[in-house]
């Protein structure tokens, strides 16, 4: 049975600065990884000329060529369940980031074809290069279904891009579950998934900038701006609001302003990547046909109105779901991996005898026009 699965709210992004007290001390780091390594739940951004190089892209005729890389300030598992509370829990814990590791580590989820990854920790360029790899082998084990159950405190802008641009290109679904959080840097990461379903919290602030050099609030505007345009760019690309880059910059970086629901629903955070969804219909369309994905949207809209309901269980969410497909035909037979919650069908859920299926809904009773092909 999937316990706790996807639906539900968003999560965060923190930062934080000196303490008057440190007021005419240097700011800048001697050695950004360091500081990237003691940074608590900031979240920093560091002067180009101090970053550390983005992991160079890794394909499969490069194996051998992979160069080695350690897992810093965070601990990965990975699963072949989305059930994190059965016997199998988190997994098995993700020992190294070489080939060999990540092909024995993913081979157990090659059949099923659908792989969870939950990672607990810090937001670096080490991070980056995990998800980065990660993809490399799940494409070549044909492993389509693809969740990273997050939970973390933040860390460093540039490696968030660098990971959320490399989660934009593979597929990817962000989890942040009951108990768990996407704070500062975080969000950036949560803003790249596919898909973003979120039970835990989510939260922003202004960043940090490591090597600042500024004595005046003119100097470290001007030198936060090209930061922020970066970011607001990558929001755009990812569907989600730039107003997000705005409110952060209006959070004191000592604060941490947690975004309701109803604000991760307005800025783009929670559900659906409008980007990916467009994309997706595009594509759709050419392969499955107009009737498929009219009945699709016709789905969505009345799953989001019936089945993700405020303070829902998530075992009655996912009942409900399954319910509302048959209604409108399916999983598809001719596209059946585009289909609505195909990662459920991908996991052979069989829901509990004992489970009350909350009330079917249809097209009409979910206020949505029958079209062709509706049921």
């Amino acid at each position: 049975m999937l316990r706790r699965f996807w639906w539900s709210p968003l999560l965060c992004a923190g930062l934080l600065a000196c303490s008057p007290a440190d007021k005419g001390r240097p700011v800048a780091a001697a050695d950004p990884a360091a500081a990237l390594a003691a940074d608590g739940d900031h979240m920093v951004s560091i002067n180009a000329a101090d970053a550390p190089p983005p992991p160079p892209p890794v394909k499969p005729a490069r194996d051998k060529a992979w160069p080695e890389v350690t897992l810093e300030n965070g601990k990965a598992w990975v699963s072949c369940d989305t059930d994190y509370a059965g016997e199998a829990g988190d997994g098995a814990a993700l020992e190294a980031l070489d080939r060999k590791t990540l092909d024995a580590a993913l081979e157990p989820c090659r059949e099923r074809g659908l792989v969870r990854v939950r990672y607990a920790g810090k937001i670096n360029p080490s991070f980056a290069a995990m998800v980065s790899r990660l993809a490399v082998v799940a494409d070549a084990k044909k492993i389509g279904k693809r969740v990273l159950d997050l939970d973390s405190s933040g860390g460093q802008v540039e490696a968030a891009i660098v990971a959320g641009d490399s989660i934009g290109e593979s597929g990817w679904t962000i989890w942040v579950r009951e108990g768990s959080i996407c704070h500062s840097a975080c969000v950036f990461v949560l803003a790249a998934g596919d898909n973003r379903l979120i039970s835990g919290k989510v939260g922003i602030h202004r960043m940090m900038r490591i090597s600042s050099t500024a004595t005046s609030r003119a100097e470290l505007n001007k030198e936060l701006h090209e930061v922020y345009d970066n970011v607001k760019d990558y929001l755009q690309r990812n569907g989600v609001a730039v107003g997000v880059a705005d409110l952060m910059m209006t959070v004191p970086n000592r604060s941490l302003r947690l975004l309701t629901s109803e604000e991760l629903k307005q800025y783009g955070l929670d559900g659906t990547n409008a980007v990916q969804d467009d994309l997706e219909r595009i594509k759709q369309m050419r392969k499955c046909g107009d009737d498929f994905v009219r009945r699709k949207d016709a789905f969505l809209i009345a799953f989001d109105r019936q089945c993700k309901l405020e303070g829902a269980e998530l075992d009655a969410v996912t009942t409900c779901g399954q319910a509302l497909k048959e209604h409108f035909g399916f999983p598809d037979e001719t596209c059946p991996d585009e289909s609505p919650l195909s990662e459920i069908d991908t996991a052979l859920l069989e829901m509990p005898a004992d489970t009350v299926p909350l009330p079917v809904v249809t097209p009409a009773t979910a206020g949505v026009e029958p079209r062709r092909g509706d049921l």
